[in-house]
């Protein structure tokens, strides 16, 4: 069983339209990162203020049927809002390829969060830029796969 609830699309154009192609495509087109050719998932999670459902294109790293999401924004000084989400509805739902599967969110830290942060920066090189630009330690989330 996935996520239910009220979608609130995202108020970043690229981002609803990459959300939308992606879904309707089955996870077929719009599976990269904005034509770079890096492969994305889709991570649907709940708000944390809101508690209606928010999705968002990040990067696919995965290992084992383990996906990272990594909470990057780039450099920003501050956590983009899924993390936040994520820490107050740890329930997730991972979209790779053509049907979303439920996940829990887990933000890691000490020896586990190095280990997964190395993986995700072999991954796609581009984190330990962003971890560059930014004083703060950029959050890494494990998303494990529940069974049911």
């Amino acid at each position: 069983m996935t996520l239910t609830g009220e979608y609130v699309p995202s108020s970043q154009q690229w981002v609803r339209d990459q959300v939308a192609a992606y879904e309707a495509s089955g996870g077929t087109e719009a599976n990269t990162l904005r034509d770079s050719g890096d492969p994305i998932i889709v991570i649907t999670s709940v708000g944390a203020r809101s508690g209606k459902l928010r999705k968002n294109p990040v990067m696919r790293v995965e290992r084992d049927g383990k996906y990272v999401a990594v909470a990057s924004k780039g450099g920003a000084p501050d956590d983009p809002t899924w993390a936040d989400n994520f820490r107050a509805h740890p329930e997730v739902d991972v979209q790779d390829g053509p049907e979303a599967k439920p996940y829990t969110a887990r933000e890691l830290s000490g020896e586990e969060r190095s280990e997964w942060w190395d993986f995700a920066v072999s991954t796609w090189s581009t984190y330990g830029e962003y971890q560059k630009k930014t004083d703060r330690q950029i959050p890494v989330f494990l998303l494990e796969p529940v069974n049911r």
